[in-house]
Parts: structure tokens; C-alpha cells; sequence
């Protein structure tokens, strides 16, 4: 398989976790609770981190959430996660950071958005976060978000475009004014003091192809590390393919050095699902490992018993449950590849591509299930245990393959 060539960028250093140069990509996450409920924060901080959110940002909009944000951290902090905490700043950013100063200091970065921190004094608001930002030794997110673009900025530009001799399309002048924010912006952080390397860039677009133009358009114009996403991805299975459809493109270019997926959850829903859904495009693309992958056919006409569906099922929940234990005795496991085949078409071939895979008997096919290792036949497997057998080959080859002794 052939490297994904990331493109080289300032790594910025996050509470300990660092976003750009040569780290792995960082999978980030943000709370939906009322920051000020401290209980029901930490609960939904934990939740994430526990998920494989690497940082997680929460909303700071009001007096409230801004005393709240000390403790929070600290009874994160008691209870073992050392997760870095992101505060998300607006309107009264500038107010509440000064006010806050154990806020300021407690959280891992502050993110501005450049269109919303005030109008006539919009510059003024944002050097005095970025000030904040430097007497607390915190790096910066700069977050342009095309809802809430700077119209200053996008008129200028607009009205450069109509005198031009060739003039482009507004949605081009609009993606450019993105970025020109995003730029310029930095440029200004920087004058005011702020340090090179405590900078991150984002112009997040709610439109998939407006989503890969405006990171192309960024990348091109800035060495700082980028955070990607499409903002209000939606609901559910639209949310998540185009969020993949999205950011597949611009990972494979090398574009992008932290992600996160903004889905709307459903009523009580998993907040954590934004979690795993970027953690998989990552692992899809070759690009990050986490756990091993099961590969699995669909099913057809071949498969109608419920067999094939229960024991795949049973497969991916072995191996995440089991995946403490491995990581922490057999580095390395989380890049094995598992093939789980319902039948005679393909199940030999794709399990023999994979680490390790078993190919099951479809309906009228002999009742017998051929085991393939690294390639080989190496047992086939016969009666109701095979599940259990087969979870036991799994478990030896871990051992055999990922231990001390390998």
C-alpha cells in the first residue's frame, strides 16, 4: 500500500498532545452538555476520552461555564484522565477570559472564530484572546466558519472581484475569504506575540466539495497545522458519509493533522459515535491504526441463515474486548487484519488476504469451515464450537504472532 505523503506542518503542542509535524493524525470530540453542569461534563468528557478522543473541547459562552471549567478539569483530573480540555470561545470570548483567568489557565487551547468577536471592534476582541493566550502560554485554534465569516473581510473582497477585468463566482470569492481570514488572522496573532507554533488553522464549510476546495486553498497558503471537518455534517447515515466523503480526499493528499466529526446525535443518543466514526475513516484509510479490522461480506442469497451475521458480530466484539489486554501486552495487533467470509464465492480468497480469517459454510454448502493463516489452509473447523475455536486460533496467533517471543 502505498504512504499517504502528509504535508509538512508546525507541530503545535495540546496539554501534552501534539497536533501537526510528524504525529499522527489527533482525533478530537466536543460535549453537547450545558458546560456549567460539571457532573454531567466530566461524565460526557469521560465518555468521549474513553471512546479514543484525544482532546475535547467544550463550550465556554457565559460566566457559568467559564467558573465551571477549573473544576471540571480537576475532577477529570482525579479520576485518571488526563484528556486536554479546549475551550470554545465566541461573542464574549474576550470578556470571560479576562474575567476567568483559572479558566484561561486550566484549559489546553482556545479556539476563536475571527468572524464573531465583536463587529466594531472585532480586531481589538481578538488580540485580547490572543493576549490571554500568550500570558497562559496556550496555543490557539482559529476557526473560520463559513455561517459566521467576517463580512468586512467578504466585502472587500467582493467588491475587489466586481472591478476585476475577470471576475469569479460569488461561492469562489466567498472560499477564498475563508481563507484569507484564516491567514490573515494568524498573521495578526502573531504580531500581537503569539508564537509561531502555538497556531492551528480551520475554515470548516458545511458542503462536501466546498469542503475539499477551501483545505486545498488553505494548505497552499499556510505551513500551520490544519484542523478538518465539515460543520453540521447532519444526522445519522448522511452526517457520516459525507463527512467520509469529505475528508477521505483531503487525508489522502496529505491535508489535514486533527480531525473531528460533527454529527447532530439523535435525542439521548451516543455522543461517542463522532468518536468512532472518525477513528474508522482514519483506520479505513490505512492512515491511523486502532484495532484490528474485520472484514465481513455482505451476505446474499448463499448466506440465509443468521449464522454468518451472528458469529462476525461475535468476532469484532471479542476482539474489542479484548483489545486492553492486547495493546498492552502485544504492540503492533492493532494493524492485524481479520476476515470473516460467509461462504464459497470469495470467503477463501479474502481470507487469505487477511491475517487471519475463516470462511463459513453457506446454505447448502458442505457444513465445514476452513481456517486460512497468513495465507495458508491451516484447519478446518466443524460443528456447533467452531465460534469458539476459532476465537481460541485468534487468540494463539496474538500470541504467537504480536508476543515477546515473536
Amino acid at each position: 500500500m502505498i504512504p499517504v505523503d502528509r504535508r509538512k506542518t508546525v507541530p503545535v503542542n495540546v496539554g501534552g498532545v501534539t497536533i501537526g509535524g510528524d504525529a499522527p493524525i489527533v482525533v478530537q470530540s466536543m460535549t453537547n452538555t450545558d458546560t456549567a453542569d460539571v457532573a454531567s461534563t466530566v461524565d460526557q468528557v469521560k465518555l468521549l476520552a474513553d471512546a479514543g478522543s484525544q482532546l475535547v473541547r467544550v463550550t465556554v459562552n457565559n460566566d457559568a461555564s467559564a467558573q465551571a471549567v477549573p473544576e471540571i478539569v480537576s475532577q477529570l483530573a482525579d479520576q485518571g484522565y488526563a484528556t486536554p480540555i479546549v475551550g470554545d470561545f465566541h461573542y464574549n470570548g474576550p470578556l470571560l477570559l479576562t474575567k476567568y483567568e483559572a479558566a484561561a489557565q486550566a484549559l489546553a487551547k482556545l479556539r476563536i472564530n475571527p468572524g464573531n468577536v465583536g463587529t466594531k471592534h472585532r480586531d481589538k476582541n481578538f488580540t485580547e484572546i490572543v493576549k490571554v493566550a500568550i500570558a497562559h502560554d496556550k496555543p490557539v485554534r482559529i476557526g473560520v466558519n463559513w455561517g459566521s465569516l467576517d463580512q468586512r473581510l467578504l466585502t472587500e473582497l467582493m467588491d475587489a472581484n466586481a472591478a476585476s477585468d475577470q471576475p469569479k463566482g460569488a461561492k469562489e470569492v466567498l472560499l477564498q475569504a475563508m481563507v484569507e481570514s484564516a491567514v490573515r488572522s494568524a498573521a495578526l496573532a502573531e504580531e500581537v506575540g503569539l508564537a509561531h507554533d502555538k497556531i492551528v488553522l480551520s475554515t470548516k464549510v458545511s458542503t462536501v466539495r466546498d469542503l475539499i476546495t477551501v483545505y486545498r486553498m488553505l494548505a497552499a497558503r499556510t505551513e500551520h497545522s490544519l484542523h478538518l471537518g465539515l460543520t453540521e455534517a447532519g444526522l445519522g447515515t448522511k452526517g457520516i458519509v459525507a463527512t467520509t466523503a469529505g475528508l477521505a480526499p483531503l487525508l489522502l493528499d496529505g491535508i489535514g493533522d486533527t480531525i473531528r466529526v460533527s454529527l447532530t446525535p439523535k435525542p439521548g443518543g451516543d455522543r461517542a459515535e463522532e468518536v468512532r466514526v472518525a477513528r474508522q475513516i482514519l483506520q479505513s484509510l490505512a492512515i491511523r491504526h486502532f484495532e484490528p479490522q474485520v472484514t465481513s461480506c455482505p451476505g446474499c442469497g448463499r448466506t440465509t441463515s443468521t449464522f454468518f451475521q451472528e458469529m462476525a458480530e461475535d468476532i469484532t466484539d471479542y476482539i474489542r474486548e479484548m483489545m486492553p489486554e492486547w495493546q498492552e501486552k502485544y504492540p503492533g495487533v492493532e494493524e492485524m487484519d481479520v476476515a470473516v467470509m460467509g461462504c464459497v464465492v470469495n470467503g477463501p480468497g479474502e481470507s487469505k488476504y487477511a491475517n487471519i480469517g475463516i470462511s463459513l459454510p453457506g446454505t447448502f454448502e458442505e457444513p465445514v469451515a476452513p481456517v486460512y493463516i497468513d495465507g495458508s489452509h491451516s484447519v478446518t473447523l466443524k460443528g456447533d464450537g467452531l465460534v469458539d475455536e476459532f476465537k481460541d486460533i485468534l487468540s494463539d496467533y496474538v500470541r504467537r504472532t504480536y508476543g515477546a517471543e515473536a
